[in-house]
């Protein structure tokens, strides 16, 4: 049922009174905000502006049972796990780069970055050997993290943990200072407002790829991102496959159920979950239980802004003509009720060059 209905309900007498939002009163529910009727039930409103019984969202029923979760897929042969302070990794020797990534990204880890101030190296504890400088001179792809070097930025060891080759996989520029970039940022964007996600990201590694350097590094055409929720009241999921190539294309577009990750790429995700949550999160695909960032939010290319660190009266217009009460982060000042009536924002100015 779409919100703007409610909002009809609420302008008649009949109904007055029937919902109380309480926008930000719990962090980590299935929905961008909760709402109170005057039975004392719950419902929950959507990022698309629609809504439905707290009771009927599946998602806002589980009650995590495992904390804190391990984020490592199942082993699978010829993949090397490798332990770093920051973040965990399966790494392919035949392709020369990690078959996946995983880390926890939370809001605290991200609140005071240090300076970006490395430089790529190989990671000794590859038993193998990674790929290094030489493969990549000349190769005219950039270096793209897996793990990015701002969700690594909490101490210098984690950032330089970040610059290993092991986390890196070859990426065409538009690609990784684009649609890559926004999706990173997005990602950043939701550890801060949840307080914690799960990551795990990687390249689509199959036989056949193109290869650089004498290492005879592969590189993708496409790669993945899954980020998991796991925090009661509630528990979400959500995935994402994005061809290696250059892209003005809304995010949304790519979004995915974790399940068709695990077929793409045959890795099992967080097989930690009890299998009951596992196969209703990886099943799921909860797109408007998500907040997602404006079309024109730049990428934080030094974490400067994805949202607001406080936040901020909405200066959006009610239908009575009022100013809304609704408090948001979001740049441009409007809540999600409201994002019709923001001016468009300016096109982000060109990404700097240089691997990212």
């Amino acid at each position: 049922m779409m919100f703007s209905i409610a909002k009809h309900w609420l302008r008649t007498p009949v109904y007055a009174m029937v919902f109380l939002v309480v926008p930000g009163l719990f962090s980590g529910i299935s929905a961008q905000q909760q709402a109170t009727i005057t039975t004392g039930g719950q419902v929950l409103l959507y990022s698309n502006h629609t809504w439905k019984d707290a009771k009927d969202d599946a998602l806002f029923q589980i009650q995590p049972s495992v904390s804190p979760l391990s984020m490592e897929p199942s082993a699978l042969p010829g993949i090397q796990v490798v332990h770093h302070t920051g973040y965990s990794l399966g790494y392919s020797e035949p392709h020369e780069q990690p078959q996946w990534v995983a880390y926890i990204l939370t809001a605290e880890a991200l609140a005071n970055p240090v300076e970006r101030n490395a430089t790529f190296q190989e990671d000794a504890l590859v038993t193998t050997g990674t790929a290094s400088d030489q493969d990549y001179q000349g190769a005219g792809y950039d270096r793209g993290h897996m793990a990015p070097a701002l969700d690594m930025s909490s101490t210098e060891i984690t950032m330089k943990e970040s610059f290993l080759y092991s986390n890196v996989s070859p990426q065409t520029a538009g690609f990784n200072r684009g649609i890559w970039k926004r999706l990173e940022t997005q990602v950043r964007a939701w550890a801060k407002e949840e307080g914690a996600v799960y990551v795990v990201t990687g390249p689509l590694l199959k036989d056949g790829l193109p290869v650089i350097g004498s290492d005879s590094v592969s590189v993708p055409d496409a790669f993945f991102k899954v980020i998991l929720e796991y925090k009661a009241p509630g528990a979400k999921g959500i995935g994402f496959i994005l061809p290696a190539q250059s892209s003005d294309g809304s995010l949304m577009e790519f979004a995915v159920t974790i399940d068709s990750v695990e077929k793409a790429t045959g890795i099992d995700f967080f097989p930690a979950l009890p299998d009951d949550q596992e196969q209703l999160i990886e099943s799921s695909l909860p797109l408007y239980s998500f907040q997602w960032l404006d079309a024109g939010t730049p990428s934080d290319d030094n974490d400067d802004g994805d949202k607001r660190d406080v936040a901020v009266q909405c200066k959006g217009l009610t239908n009575s003509g009022k100013r809304c009460k609704n408090m948001t982060r979001n740049l441009n000042g409007y809540c999600h009720l409201h994002q019709n009536q923001a001016p468009s924002m300016s096109t982000p100015a060109p990404a700097k060059p240089g691997d990212q």
